[in-house]
């Protein structure tokens, strides 16, 4: 919202001339300095404070300029603080050599007890999922906690010691069900009563939170507790998600909270987020098995910023999460992952061409499931938000009466995945996969697996339990992959004398399925998170076969190529924009050909150096939708002399207001201090006052010592596309505009979004009103349906069972006309706000 109130007039002062860049940073430098020579402990108390208060700020950004400034200021507290472990003579004393080890190795030290925290927790995570999976069809009479696999060691295709539920096939089909419904009930109520942040995959939300954004208690201890408990039992529902997308938010939550544990992590950001970076690639490492995807996998779609020093970090935390996984050996297999496997024969080139095909597949599969799952989620925000336990519970029913018939469907996709890619030459043969008799039941088996996995998969992604697509995409991947191989086999025992198949070898297996599906898995997984490098890397690691790299390249760039013609950014960038986040996307590029006079606001709320009293400026803090002010020197001039944050502001008033008494018409100075003035020049032996109000008078308080000097600030002509590099590179929370030294107006991240999506829509114009009267429809549908078995299930009980109350009102839709919350940039005013993702109702004025 844009605010058209103007600065307050006050008396004008002396007319100050704006000094320049090189002057401001070499002030920030010196009186940074000055400051810290006599009131250390009263600076880095204030600080703290203030960043201890910043912590819990939710749907703010990180002012990552001000951050890097703040850890030069502790970096020379540090020093001073241990100028007592020098010797006599200046020497280097053994405890500053000590200290200084510890400072260093620090943060390997927090690394690899984050690593070896999350490889412990994936491994026991795959232990009760499998076992949880397979308590569906059956139990181990020699110990029930074992799952299938551990019980029958060594079978190949069952035992004596794994028995069924029931000898009678529909007692098992209705406990199949049952199971399933528990596990989705329970993992839905866990996350909606104990951690809402726990549902989903997560990624998108960490994308964000890496670049800058806010948002309290996702990170944290209760969200890492419901996430591990709830996953396991989210997956054992048989609902068509994965556990790998969420595995990435279960270890960045883990780094969260281990880190906070050390003082040089829990008051910097720019640290932090290294952190946190580090831990998405030990996600995605011990999702896959693959500590190099994982860090290529944070490189390529995670962070924003990833320098050398964060890549040094993400490959160590990925190291040890890895070597823990496999010292745990949770399969006793050697295998990090189920559905690891290895290849030893080499492909032909005639393959290719099944290989482009299987490479269009997945672009055009990624495509279509990112248009219809938005619009799923779109429906289920605008209908469903008061329903999530129950939609969650119905949609492992659901997905259970339908997948239990299929043999593909039935089992756990990992497990599944497991069996499509292996050779059937040496290899288990699951039913029949490789027996030619079998192979159209086979075929039209894994087809219907394909369609039903994407129609589920589309519906599933996005309930309100932990939920990942990496898997399930793969699935889909593997078994289209599967029948094409299927298909190719068939082919060339139909014609095997064709100079199309001249290259294979007489008596020796010419086509192998297995290695389809394998590229299947990976063209699907590449189409829907629109990844190329990390995707290669990673199947390369699942198989250990250097000669199926080039294959794997050519699928996932032909993947990329069809995606590509369909929009860009995976479903992941897709997701941020559903949920309105201040999100500015490296991937994308931009030639509005504007200057940022455009964008910028121009009439903003500026606070005068004088003049102001202590009751206009609380008045102007009530107002919730102010993150900062830029100070000028009065109205007429506009001269801008700094900025001052809503936190600081509030934290100032606080503090003087908790040192003495004062008046609400105390006057209130924001003017910076005197060495600003370019003729007053800055030299090390002036000293700072110390930080205190106790010597002020209860009529005037002065606000220098909180403000920003130094704002970024640019050119009302500058390119607007330079802006938003500007905001990617260097992350200021807002940026000024400044014209010959006025201020000119202010422009934040959501400006420019909100430009970028006016200028799209109006280039692609929509008119969404047929889509708004097919979810009325849909939804008057459901109501219908729920009200008869509301109705039925009253009248049999005779009235003792009623479920929801009053049909009528608990199932009421919105109105007619009613806009879904995906067409627009999100404030966080809407009345149907889903678990408080939303942003919070701010102005340009810093949000």
């Amino acid at each position: 919202m844009n605010s058209r109130s103007s600065s307050f007039q006050v008396p004008t002062p002396g007319l100050l001339r704006r000094p320049s860049v090189t002057s401001r940073l070499s002030f920030a430098i010196s009186s940074a300095e000055q400051g810290e020579a006599t009131t250390v402990p009263a600076t880095d108390q204030i600080s703290e404070e203030i960043d201890e208060i910043k912590r819990y700020e939710d749907f703010t950004t990180i002012d990552w300029v001000q951050d890097a400034a703040k850890e030069q200021l502790r970096r020379k507290v540090r020093r001073k603080e241990t100028a007592g472990f020098f010797e006599r003579g200046g020497r280097v004393g053994w405890r500053y050599k000590i200290w200084e080890s510890y400072e260093a190795a620090q943060g390997w030290i927090v690394v690899t007890l984050i690593g070896a925290a999350i490889g412990l927790n994936a491994a026991f995570l795959n232990i009760i999922t499998e076992w949880l999976s397979d308590v569906k069809l059956g139990y181990c009479k020699t110990a029930f906690y074992l799952n299938e696999s551990f019980c029958c060691w060594g079978e190949d295709n069952g035992c004596a010691d794994w028995h069924r539920w029931s000898s009678i096939a529909p007692v098992n089909y209705v406990l199949y069900i049952l199971f399933a419904t528990i596990f989705a009930l329970t993992s839905a109520s866990l996350v909606r009563g104990f951690a809402p942040y726990a549902a989903g995959s997560g990624i998108s939300e960490i994308k964000c939170i890496i670049a800058g954004f806010v948002m309290k208690g996702f990170l944290g201890f209760w969200t890492l507790v419901i996430k591990s408990v709830a996953l396991p039992l989210a997956i054992a529902s048989g609902l068509s998600v994965g556990k790998e997308g969420p595995s990435v938010h279960y270890a960045v939550c883990t780094g969260n909270v281990i880190s906070r544990l050390f003082e040089k992590y829990r008051r910097n950001a720019a640290k932090t987020r290294e952190i946190l970076s580090a831990c998405a690639a030990a996600g995605v490492a011990v999702a896959f098995g693959s500590p190099i995807g994982g860090v290529l996998f944070s490189l390529e779609e995670m962070s924003s910023y990833f320098p050398l020093k964060t890549m040094w970090r993400s490959y160590f935390c990925a190291l040890v999460a890895t070597a823990v996984l496999a010292m745990m050996n949770p399969f006793r297999t050697g295998q990090l992952v189920m559905f690891q496997v290895r290849y030893d024969r080499s492909w032909h080139f005639f393959e290719v061409l099944f290989f482009i095909i299987i490479g269009i597949f997945g672009g055009l599969y990624g495509a279509f499931v990112i248009k219809w799952n938005l619009r799923a989620q779109a429906f289920r925000k605008k209908y469903l938000t008061k329903y999530a336990v129950l939609e969650a519970t119905l949609l492992a029913t659901g997905t259970a009466i339908i997948c239990y018939p299929n043999m593909f469907l039935r089992i756990d996709m990992s497990e599944s995945m497991e069996i499509l890619f292996l050779e059937c030459e040496g290899g288990e043969d699951y039913n029949g996969i490789c027996d030619s008799a079998n192979r159209w039941r086979m075929v039209l088996s894994l087809v219907i697996a394909t369609i039903v996995r994407v129609f589920l998969v589309i519906i599933s992604y996005g309930c309100k339990v932990p939920a990942g697509i990496f898997v399930p995409s793969m699935a889909i991947g593997a078994s289209f992959g599967r029948t094409i191989g299927i298909l190719v086999q068939a082919l060339h025992e139909a014609y095997p004398a064709s100079v199309f198949f001249s290259a294979c070898q007489p008596d020796v297996p010419c086509i192998t399925p297995g290695t389809y599906a394998f590229l299947g898995a990976a063209a699907a997984l590449s189409g829907i998170m629109h990844i190329t490098v990390s995707v290669v890397v990673i199947m390369f690691e699942l198989t250990g076969a250097l000669t199926y790299i080039l294959p794997t390249m050519i699928v996932v760039g032909v993947t990329k190529a069809v995606s590509e013609m369909f929009g860009k950014g995976g479903i992941a960038d897709r997701m941020i924009w559903f949920s309105g986040f201040p999100f500015l996307d490296n991937k994308e590029e931009h030639t509005f050909g504007v200057p940022v006079s455009q964008v910028m606001t121009s009439e903003v709320i500026a606070l005068p150096t004088t003049g102001l009293t202590m009751k206009q400026v609380e008045q102007l803090l009530k107002e919730d939708k102010y993150q900062g002010f830029p100070i000028v020197e009065d109205r007429a001039s506009k001269i801008l002399v700094g900025y001052i944050g809503r936190t600081e502001l509030r934290y100032a008033i606080n503090r003087v207001k908790k040192d003495r008494s004062i008046s609400p018409l105390a006057r209130c100075y924001f003017s910076p201090p005197s060495s600003l003035n370019p003729t007053t020049p800055t030299t090390a032996t002036t000293p700072a006052p110390p930080v205190t109000f106790d010597s002020m008078a209860s009529s005037a308080v002065d606000f220098s010592r909180f403000i920003d000097p130094t704002p970024v600030t640019v050119h009302p002509r500058l390119p607007l596309e330079t802006v938003m590099e500007l905001f990617r590179k260097i992350g200021p929370r807002v940026i000024l505009i400044e014209y010959h030294g006025k201020l000119a107006g202010l422009v934040t991240v959501k400006d420019c979004l909100k430009y970028q999506f006016t200028v799209e829509h109006s280039e692609n114009p929509r008119d969404d009103r047929h889509l708004v009267e097919s979810q009325e429809r849909l939804w008057g549908v459901i109501k219908k349906g729920a009200i008869w078995v509301s109705d039925k299930v009253n009248h049999a009980s005779r009235g003792r069972i009623r479920i929801g109350g009053d049909s009528q009102e608990a199932l009421r839709s919105p109105p007619r006309g009613h806009i879904g919350p995906t067409s627009y940039m999100m404030e966080g005013t809407e009345d149907d706000i889903d678990d408080g993702v939303e942003l919070e109702d701010r102005s340009p004025q810093d949000r």
